[in-house]
C-alpha cells in the first residue's frame, strides 16, 4: 500500500516561541521545504471522541494575517464539513459566520487605525 509522509520542522527561540516553521510533503511538486508563518493541525481520536490540535505561528504573523488564516480556514473546514455530510444548511451557516468574523475584524481594525 503507497504511503505518504508530511514533514514539519518548528525552529524554537529560547522562550520555545516558533521562529519559523516549514513544511514538506511527500506527494508535493515542490523539492524543498516550504515556509509558513501559521499552521493549525488536528487529530480525531475516535477512542476519546477527542480533537488533539496544534496550533502554532511565528513572531512575524501579523494580525491581520491571523485574521485571513482564521476566516480561510472556517471556510475551507465548511467545505470539508459539506464534502463529509452533505448538511448544507450548516454549512451554510458556517460560512456566514466566517464572513462574519471577517466583517467584524476590517471593522475593529479600521476603527483602531483613526
Amino acid at each position: 500500500m503507497p504511503t505518504s509522509n508530511i514533514s514539519i520542522e518548528i525552529d524554537l527561540d529560547e522562550q520555545k516561541v516558533p521562529q519559523l516553521i516549514q513544511w514538506t510533503a511527500s506527494d508535493s511538486t515542490a523539492d524543498m521545504m516550504q515556509p509558513a508563518k501559521s499552521m493549525m493541525l488536528a487529530f480525531w481520536d475516535g477512542a476519546d471522541k477527542a480533537a488533539l490540535r496544534i496550533d502554532l505561528w511565528t513572531k512575524d504573523m501579523m494580525v491581520d494575517e491571523m485574521a485571513d488564516f482564521y476566516y480561510q480556514t472556517m471556510m475551507g473546514m465548511a467545505d470539508t464539513y459539506l464534502r463529509a455530510t452533505q448538511q448544507k444548511e450548516l454549512v451554510n451557516d458556517m460560512k456566514q459566520f466566517a464572513k462574519d468574523f471577517y466583517k467584524k475584524f476590517k471593522e475593529t481594525q479600521l476603527a483602531e487605525n483613526k
